[in-house]
């Protein structure tokens, strides 16, 4: 089975992903220097805390065996929770799944 990390991301950001063939870095991305992903159980607070009120969101399932070697990295964050951050840019052909978010709570309908 694939280990997966997961991307929320617009709508309109992942359609320009799938055009260049990488995920355009968010502004706290760009920030932070790193591409902020989250494991499964993470995904509903990072909505919460992150994402709040906005519309036309994705989330993306990443495969991590797909990341470039190396650029991966598990690093304490919030709360002290191990998060994934990505050091390089997240190609599309990484994204196994887009799932539309239908709010800003974490209910999710397949697409």
């Amino acid at each position: 089975m694939t280990e997966l990390v997961y991307k929320i991301c617009s709508r309109s950001a992942f359609r320009e992903a799938e055009a260049t063939g990488a995920l355009a870095p968010s502004a706290d991305d760009a920030r932070d220097g790193y591409v902020h992903l989250s494991s499964e159980p993470q995904v509903a607070g990072t909505l919460k805390r992150h994402f709040r009120g906005q519309c036309a969101l994705v989330l993306l399932s990443v495969a991590v065996d797909r990341l470039p070697d190396g650029e991966l990295r598990w690093e304490a964050s919030r709360d002290g929770q191990l998060f994934p951050h990505l050091y390089g840019t997240l190609p599309v052909s990484a994204v196994i799944e887009v799932t539309e978010i239908d709010d800003a709570e974490p209910r999710l309908r397949p697409r």
